[in-house]
């Protein structure tokens, strides 16, 4: 990561998963008290966003393109998706949005409502969805469902092989939040990673007086290709080709 890029924590999960109060447990337990990070949200939740935050509202402009602007000299911030809308497309416009904003990304942190999905089971490919961009899961909202439920859904990360960490919150507080600040990235997309590739070919693009050659480039041999990550891959039509719900549907 550079030093010198402000770093962005991306909060995924449903509207009501406890992500705003999650963010500002963490900011409070985990980081110094001058950090001063700002919390982008939605406009419709801005008002119900923890007093003491510094927040600030995004949107979509009328070219489906994340509107929001990164404050000056802020170093550390906190984008929080909008838990009723498709978190695969918020995901595709997160990235040129970095890039357009010049910053980078620490770790994607996915809240998980148990409550939700025991009672909304078709919500389960939903979350599956933000969990697999995921460097961190937090299984939080979990009073209603029962010991075996959430013992069945934690096993399902081990048997999918997935590698992000999974964490259980407690009263909706975190237990670890230098655990959820740490920017080791174990999300199983790599979606994210090609930003860092492409800022490294710009870079090698703008030093004119070094020369890299590519041996693999002149491999007629070598026809690999890069794999397209399941959940943003799209039919020739446009459409994805791996659906999630719509989950404004089950929300109240």
């Amino acid at each position: 990561m550079s030093a010198d890029k402000p770093l962005v924590y991306l909060i995924l999960g449903a509207a009501g998963s406890g992500r705003r109060d999650i963010v500002a447990d963490v900011i409070d337990g985990g980081m110094d008290k001058d950090a001063s990070p700002v919390v982008f949200v939605t406009e419709d939740e801005i008002e119900t966003t923890p007093d003491g935050l510094n927040s600030v509202t995004w949107k979509w402009n009328d070219a489906g393109e994340i509107d929001a602007n990164w404050p000056v000299g802020v170093p550390v911030g906190f984008f929080i998706a909008d838990g009723r809308g498709n978190p695969v497309d918020q995901i595709e416009a997160f990235k040129p949005w970095m890039v357009s904003q010049g910053v980078e990304l620490a770790r994607v942190v996915c809240v998980i409502h148990c409550d939700l999905i025991a009672a909304q089971p078709p919500l389960m490919v939903w979350h599956d969805a933000c969990i697999h961009f995921s460097d961190i899961t937090l299984l939080n909202r979990r009073d209603n469902v029962e010991n075996k439920w959430l013992s069945d859904y934690q096993s399902r990360f081990a048997k999918r092989h997935i590698p992000c960490l999974v964490e259980m919150m407690k009263k909706g507080r975190v237990k670890n939040p230098g655990l959820v600040l740490d920017q080791q990235t174990r999300r199983l997309s790599h979606w994210f990673d090609e930003a860092e590739s492409d800022d490294w070919k710009t870079l090698v693009a703008a030093m004119d007086d070094v020369i890299i050659e590519d041996e693999a480039a002149d491999d007629p041999d070598d026809e690999t290709t890069e794999e397209e990550d399941e959940y943003l891959a799209r039919h020739p039509g446009g459409d994805r080709k791996k659906v999630i719900p719509n989950i404004a549907d089950y929300l109240d």
